[in-house]
């Protein structure tokens, strides 16, 4: 483990500072949080925040004590990696946690009712009831869709309406319903899945109020004034389409920023914009109540929203690298079939090309409370580049290995003084990382900065 490698890194989904073990109680709810989620890393000795290295001491002593914490404070027993990491003349206190797959863990003391955390951002949530649900079926390999519906019979479907949806694909048989997971055993007899009245269910909203789509179209870059909005209701496939055309109804037309002049321009990519509208109706946590999928249109972006966190193990990085989890596999098997989907784990990286093409910013994607959202811009202006002394920084610093004060000076052919003013704004831009025990610490060194 690389201690240098973490400290480049902003705290995150999978990373916590913790500047001492002072209140145990967080390093619990941090490690909960870890285990249940993607997994993560606890450095005890450094600051949070300004990242600064305060080191412990008596490590030996302090990680019996912590094992000792983690074994008598979490249920299921959790035994995570506790390593301790040198740092000049202290040392610092590693807690590598990995994704359980005995999820969901929670504080003994709280109880499972009251105890579960999970991670979102560089916070711990607690867990609701629907959220411990997700994470037990995580661990037994199950969907929500896939579960059956046993209070309805197979009449609950609209098989005209599947029959419509698959129309340009294929004639759809009765017996498909079965093949597709859309009608399960159960008892004896045969029932709707939880997917199947999702996607054809005669009364879909009875069972599920939060299937479907709340679009708007607002004034400006925020919500203060709308200037339409639609309740996109039905079949889920026929709901996409839907919410495609009230995106292109309403505001593919962004605009490019030139040197004189504002030019307005047709921006935002098909391709971009279906693959996120589809990936939030599959990847949509509909066990959730409280609020549906929402497509909000702004001038200068298009937000796409569903509910549900990323999948138990998953993070942002994995998906733009490609590394998906379905939630939903009766959906996914549906869409799939459909043509709405074409490979699996393909399509953040089919948005992030298309925007790219386009000459766009890559599409932001954040969780936000118990929510998962997409932005994708349709602005091309972007924040004016380094100035030559800077980016002059900033190459210097490409190799990763760290430099001081007075050797970046020397390489800019500036004072000591001129090159902390420099640093410190990079510094304040996220641009660069300061690696040391304090502001005052003459041995600190600046990293060009990483993302988690």
């Amino acid at each position: 483990m690389n201690l240098t490698e973490l400290l480049k890194r902003p705290e995150g989904k999978t990373l916590e500072f913790k500047r001492d073990l002072s209140s145990a109680a967080g390093v619990l709810r941090t490690v909960v949080a870890f285990a249940n989620t993607a997994g993560g890393i606890v450095l005890i000795g450094v600051e949070d925040g300004t990242r600064h290295v305060r080191g412990i001491a008596d490590p030996l002593s302090l990680e019996e004590r912590l094992a000792s914490v983690l074994t008598d404070g979490i249920a299921p027993r959790l035994v995570p990696d506790i390593e301790v990491l040198p740092w000049r003349s202290t040392n610092v206190l590693a807690v590598q946690v990995y994704p359980s797959p005995g999820r969901p863990h929670y504080l003994k003391a709280a109880g499972i009712e009251a105890g579960v955390y999970v991670r979102v951002g560089s916070t711990n949530r607690r867990a609701d009831d629907e959220l411990v649900a997700e994470l037990r079926r995580a661990s037994l390999g199950k969907s929500f869709d896939e579960q059956a519906m046993p209070g309805l019979d197979s009449e609950a479907l609209d098989f005209r309406a599947a029959s419509e949806c698959f129309a340009p694909v294929r004639k759809l048989k009765k017996a498909d319903l079965e093949t597709l997971r859309l009608l399960v055993p159960h008892q004896g007899r045969k029932v709707p899945s939880v997917g199947g009245v999702l996607l054809f269910g005669h009364e879909t909203q009875a069972h599920f109020p939060d299937a479907w789509i709340q679009a708007g179209r607002f004034a400006g870059t925020d919500k203060t004034r709308i200037v339409d909005s639609a309740a996109l209701h039905g079949p889920l496939p026929k709901v996409i389409q839907a919410a495609i055309e009230f995106v292109r109804k309403h505001g593919l037309h962004g605009f490019d920023i030139g040197a004189v002049r504002r030019t307005d321009t047709w921006s935002l990519p098909p391709v971009a914009l279906r693959e996120a509208i589809v990936n939030s109706v599959v990847h949509a946590d509909y066990a959730q109540r409280g609020a549906p999928i929402r497509v909000a249109i702004f001038d200068d972006r298009v937000e796409i929203e569903n509910p549900g966190l990323l999948p138990p193990g998953l993070t942002v990085e994995d998906l733009r690298r490609g590394v998906s989890k379905l939630r939903n596999r009766v959906m996914g098997r549906v869409f799939q079939e459909l043509g709405l989907i074409e490979q699996w784990g393909s399509g953040i990286q089919r948005m992030s090309a298309a925007c790219r093409d386009a000459g766009l910013p890559a599409p932001a994607l954040e969780e936000i409370g118990t929510r998962f959202r997409v932005t994708l811009h349709t602005t091309r202006g972007q924040a004016p580049p380094p100035d030559g002394i800077n980016q002059a920084i900033l190459d210097a610093l490409s190799d990763g290995g760290g430099l001081s004060t007075n050797e970046i000076a020397e390489r800019i052919a500036r004072t000591p003084r001129a090159a902390r003013t420099r640093l410190a704004s990079l510094v304040e831009r996220g641009l660069v990382r300061e690696i040391g025990s304090s502001p005052q610490d003459p041995k600190r060194r600046y990293f060009k900065a990483t993302q988690e």
